[in-house]
């Protein structure tokens, strides 16, 4: 179900990367606009409202927390497609930041209380894989959504009147999510393991001051994972809102084909990174190395590097898809690591607001500054939209090896942070 939820959120924030072209020709709009539009529209309030709704999650139920996330993140999805203006349009973007902010800090939680630990890699990597197969549903759903809706000018809404194609789609992915917000009551909301004790008895909630002394005690482990796994963020969303537009700029496909070549791509090769990355992880903590979360992520973006730099310059069509494909999988093994390693030093108290100060550097520097460096160096290092290709390989390139280089070194922190948590873990975590 929570893997249901985040596939639905995904399509709603990626649908937009399908509607540059029409959403740039109505609103009149440049390319760094778009990516503030995909971007820090999105993130300004997913990143922080994220630590509030972390410290509900870790104190209150955090099924209804899901529950009202998916309403408002449904509803804002389709406010964009009345969207008039820039303004109206990035306003309804931050709406649809806001709902979706409740939903990984309580998700991560929840799935953590289900799973004991030599299980936990794989388990909370299936629920990564639902951005994989979200972003891979947007693409080829709204592909041929787009294609679809593109062959008439206007379209005739009741009550609304008539809408272009790009405002129907946006109404398409939104509305049928309300469905889910009652549907996701048939979830059991779990008991808390984990737990830091005072007087034999579990803490009800963690004050902000003992919080971030405990992060301070572990602040290296804590930096070298956000920074790390921020910029491998930074390279994927990068990635995801500019290669169709690729796709469609340089090598001249049509949305549609776009659509569903990069969706199944990063469905069937993002996808099965991400639930390899949970298996290997566990497969070496069972090994005895305890390092497992931060070895395999470091790999796995250490093997990206050269694919992702080749994939967007090389001039064979064919030669790019067979070149995107290490590139997404090798991308995507971290990704499910990334929770796993932060559910397995953090106390359940601290653990939805420790989550949430994660999604503020994975949002800050993916969603927010990802799509925008791409735009950036586009318009005004290459001053020439024909070298996106080039654009999406320097950023790309440059994130995946310094992420590389600041994951090596983390090993070892996180290992020491994993021993001092022994001390903690009482009952069953």
């Amino acid at each position: 179900m929570l893997t249901g939820v985040y596939i639905f959120s995904y399509v709603d924030r990626t649908v937009l990367t399908l509607l540059v072209g029409p959403i740039r020709r109505d609103l009149q709009i440049s390319d760094t606009e778009v990516s503030l539009l995909h971007g820090f529209a999105f993130a300004i309030f997913y990143t922080f409202l994220g630590l509030p709704f972390g410290r509900l999650t870790d104190r209150y139920h955090r099924i209804g927390i899901v529950s009202i996330g998916i309403f408002v993140w449904s509803v804002m999805t389709a406010v964009c497609g009345f969207a008039r203006t820039f303004g109206q349009l990035f306003l309804a973007r931050i709406g649809v930041g806001v709902g979706e902010a409740a939903l990984s800090p309580a998700a991560y939680s929840i799935i953590t209380d289900y799973f004991p630990p030599d299980k936990r890699s794989r388990a909370l990597s299936i629920y990564v894989l639902g951005s994989y197969l979200g972003m891979s549903l947007a693409y080829l759903i709204g592909g041929g959504l787009v294609a679809l809706l593109e062959s008439a000018p206007t379209w005739d809404v009741p009550l609304a009147g008539a809408l272009e194609g790009w405002r129907i789609a946006f109404l398409l992915v939104g509305l049928p999510g309300l469905l889910l917000a009652p549907l996701i009551w048939i979830v059991r909301e779990p008991r808390r393991r984990g737990t830091l004790q005072q007087a034999g008895a579990a803490m009800k909630s963690v004050p902000i001051v003992e919080l971030l002394g405990y992060m301070r005690i572990h602040w290296k482990t804590y930096s070298a994972h956000f920074l790390g796994f921020g910029l491998l963020c930074l390279l994927i969303n990068g990635m995801a809102l500019w290669t169709p537009t690729f796709l469609i700029r340089v090598h001249g496909w049509g949305v549609g084909q776009a659509g569903a070549a990069y969706g199944l791509m990063i469905g069937i090769f993002g996808g099965s990174g991400v639930v390899a990355g949970g298996w290997i992880s566990d497969y070496l903590q069972k090994g005895g190395h305890r390092g497992a979360c931060f070895i395999a992520a470091a790999v796995g973006s250490a093997l990206a590097i050269a694919p992702t730099i080749a994939m967007p310059i090389v001039g064979d069509s064919r030669l790019m898809l067979l070149l995107m494909a290490p590139a997404l999988f090798f991308g995507g093994v971290p990704f499910g690591l990334a929770v796993s390693a932060l559910q397995q030093i953090t106390p359940n108290q601290m653990r939805g607001q420790v989550s949430a100060m994660y999604q503020f550097f994975n949002n800050l520097l993916g969603i927010g500054c990802g799509p925008l460096a791409v735009a950036l160096v586009t318009d005004y290092a290459f001053k020439d939209e024909m070298a996106l290709g080039y654009s999406m390989a320097i950023v790309g390139g440059v994130s995946a090896l310094i992420a590389s280089i600041i994951l090596l070194l983390g090993i070892r922190p996180y290992v020491t942070s994993l021993r001092l948590a022994d001390s903690w873990k009482r009952d069953g975590d």
